[in-house]
């Protein structure tokens, strides 16, 4: 299976996600500049994390309009798995792949940091070799990372199974304190309605070793794999 990861200028996770395709997944990767028309046959597009555009106007207002954003949504739009880190989330959004935004963190602060999240719904495309309610060690690293929605919105993601990562405590309890940007009910990670877009805060391609604390992201890329591959 081939992943196509885009680079926009201001991306400093592409290599990351590449890494962690070819390496510790053992896939085809190729990387796809945004000013590109072609997705080189990638059958799952990643959009990674960083500062697309050095985050102008808002995050990922800018990386919406690249040329090869035409493509990505085409792609999602025919079903195509689009997986959106950090900034990808919030590009994912500003093009309408998800619905909501990313707004500035609470304490208006820039959080790095290893956090803990909740699997919500193990039944999609991206968490199928998880369990409901296991609770992974991701880090994080944004500006910019507190969802929002309308409550009606919110009201639908819930009633769909469409929240599938949430931040919470060691025991999976949701309380401020582990909710590390005020995003609203807690949200890290959330699928388009077709269930084929992901975008979350956290970074699965920087938890795929024990050198790097957690291994605790290989499974969403296995999930991917298994999911198309099948």
């Amino acid at each position: 299976m081939k992943f196509g990861i885009v680079t926009f200028p201001g991306s400093n996770c592409d290599y990351d996600a590449f890494h962690a395709v070819t390496e510790v997944l053992g896939e085809e990767a190729v990387y796809l500049w945004h000013k590109d028309h072609d997705l080189q046959g990638a059958d799952v597009v990643v959009l990674p994390g960083g500062f697309s555009y050095g985050d102008y106007l808002r995050a990922g207002a800018i990386a919406r309009f690249s040329p090869i954003m035409q493509e990505v949504i085409a792609h999602a739009k025919s079903g195509g798995p689009v997986l959106g880190i950090c900034n990808g989330f919030q590009i994912a959004c500003e093009a309408g792949l998800l619905p909501g935004a990313l707004m500035r963190n609470r304490d208006m602060k820039f959080i790095s940091a290893p956090l803990l999240v909740r699997v919500e719904n193990s039944g999609t495309l991206f968490t199928n070799r998880y369990a409901d309610g296991e609770i992974l060690r991701l880090p994080v690293a944004h500006g910019e990372g507190r969802y929002f929605a309308p409550p009606p919105v919110l009201d639908e993601l819930e009633q769909d199974g469409r929240v599938i990562f949430r931040y919470v405590t060691a025991s999976g309890e949701r309380t401020s304190a582990a909710n590390p940007n005020g995003s609203e009910r807690d949200i890290a990670g959330i699928v388009s309605e077709d269930g084929n877009v992901l975008g979350m805060m956290p970074h699965p391609e920087r938890a795929c070793s024990p050198l790097l604390g957690s291994e605790d992201g290989v499974r969403l890329l296995e999930s991917i794999l298994a999911r198309v591959a099948a």
